[in-house]
């Protein structure tokens, strides 16, 4: 039985991905910081099918701690300071956790067991101020937010220990991907829930930032299987995962007041509001996910309509209980 060892094991992505490597087989564990109040609503349904490990990215010797003490045969770091706008906020603890804190995983692999193969999430955000569309393995990095900077040096430092130590350490740069699992502070998921209560009589207007930036938006649960993919390879390699189709925050919010059936739905929108909006916005995001499909067999199996009707129907499922 082969085992890993998942970083955030309780955010969007760390749930769906343990799912995926329970129906494979593997033993999971999971690193979880420790909180007065636990956050473990996205593996409740898994809970006693997976090892949680209290661990910290801030923490050397805990994350060591818990490699030693899971064997594991793969790591995923998926844990992360991972929104946008807070990064502008608190762009020191930013770095910590989503620069920094790649390197203590890397380091903690490399005194325990060179062996373990290594998944790094990467992002799109790296790509920021495009130099070239779409944006592949090779297109050079313009971040344009603490986070996209931090993620940079998480995305480098991994191929520099790939290249030094000669480890199987690889990178997925992932395009935006979001689910019902998405948190709640994220435009999709703002969006999708909000619709649910305005369609429920609970919540009378959206407030949004600006509603021109594109996006290529995939499904979380899709993207996983990437990710796996690319540790079960005889070589360790970067892919971009993506969908290869752009689409503006202004579509997916009409598509998801269509899915409630309303279709009026610009009388219900307040956009521009200023304590939405970036410092630096990123424009335009489109994956070229060609590499992953050829060499990983990969590509997307949820459209982008697909996802926006999963995210609503789950959020109006969400308010409705909420009542009772």
């Amino acid at each position: 039985m082969k085992k890993a060892l998942i970083t955030g094991i309780t955010g969007q992505d760390g749930s769906y991905l343990a799912e995926l490597l329970l129906e494979k087989g593997y033993e999971v564990f999971g690193t979880v910081r420790r909180l007065s109040t636990p956050n473990i609503e996205h593996i409740s349904h898994i809970q006693d099918r997976v090892k949680l490990i209290s661990a910290d990215l801030l923490d050397q010797s805990s994350i060591a701690a818990a490699i030693e003490q899971s064997e594991p045969d793969e790591v995923y770091n998926l844990a992360a300071m991972s929104f946008v706008k807070t990064s502008f906020e608190q762009p020191v603890l930013t770095g910590e956790f989503t620069a920094l804190g790649v390197t203590r995983v890397l380091e903690a692999i490399r005194s325990v067991n060179k062996k373990i193969k290594f998944y790094q999430a990467s992002s799109s955000e790296m790509f920021g101020k495009v130099t070239e569309t779409p944006q592949k393995e090779t297109t050079r990095f313009h971040p344009r937010s603490p986070y996209g900077v931090a993620k940079v040096y998480g995305h480098y430092i991994t191929l520099n220990y790939r290249e030094s130590y000669d480890m199987f350490a690889c990178s997925g740069i992932l395009f935006n991907h979001e689910s019902p699992r998405r948190g709640i502070e994220f435009v999709t998921r703002k969006i999708s829930h909000s619709v649910a209560r305005i369609s429920l009589g609970k919540q009378e207007k959206l407030q949004l930032g600006d509603m021109s930036p594109k996006r290529d938006w995939g499904f979380s649960g899709d993207y996983v299987e990437a990710m796996w993919l690319m540790l079960q390879q005889e070589k360790p390699e970067d892919y971009v995962i993506g969908t290869g189709e752009t689409h503006s925050v202004e579509e997916f919010a009409k598509l998801a007041f269509e899915e409630v059936g309303i279709t009026d739905w610009q009388k219900y929108v307040e956009s521009n509001n200023p304590s939405f909006l970036r410092p630096a916005e990123v424009d335009y995001l489109i994956a070229d996910y060609s590499k992953a499909k050829n060499e990983l067999g990969w590509k997307p199996k949820t459209s982008f309509p697909e996802l926006v009707k999963m995210m609503v129907k789950a959020d109006v499922a969400l308010v409705e209980k909420e009542d009772r």
